[in-house]
């Protein structure tokens, strides 16, 4: 299999084929080398190494894209939570962490954006 094969799959079962398929739609020439890119460095070499599992994988991005204030990418992969076996009291725990290591903002802004969706996913039903 190739990285892009692995990646494309790898991609699907973290961020859900829908997610998956709105990008693939929303690609353009002018960003389908960045596309490639992502899906082949970040999905298919880093995500698929043998070293991690996908959810330490997950609680680690997680981590770094509230500590980086990387609200959109952070939105996208609280959403993916429920991919990925992370729990909420996974992710509560996690962005106490990030608190103490990266500052009080950035944790209250991942806060917010953890329990709006995770409100917003529990008042659906």
């Amino acid at each position: 299999m190739s990285k892009h094969d692995d990646g494309m799959r790898i991609r699907r079962a973290v961020l859900g084929d829908e997610h998956v398929d709105r990008a693939q739609a929303n690609q353009t020439p002018f960003d389908a080398d960045f596309q490639t890119y992502i899906v082949e460095a970040a999905w298919g070499s880093v995500w698929a190494r043998p070293g991690l599992d996908t959810k330490t994988r997950h609680l680690l991005t997680i981590a770094l894209l509230a500590a980086l204030g990387q609200e959109h990418e952070l939105e996208m992969h609280l959403r993916a939570t429920a991919n990925t076996g992370v729990s909420a009291e996974e992710v509560k725990e996690v962005l106490l962490q990030v608190a103490v290591y990266a500052g009080v903002p950035a944790a209250n802004t991942a806060f917010s954006i953890a329990k709006r969706i995770y409100t917003k996913d529990t008042t659906d039903d």
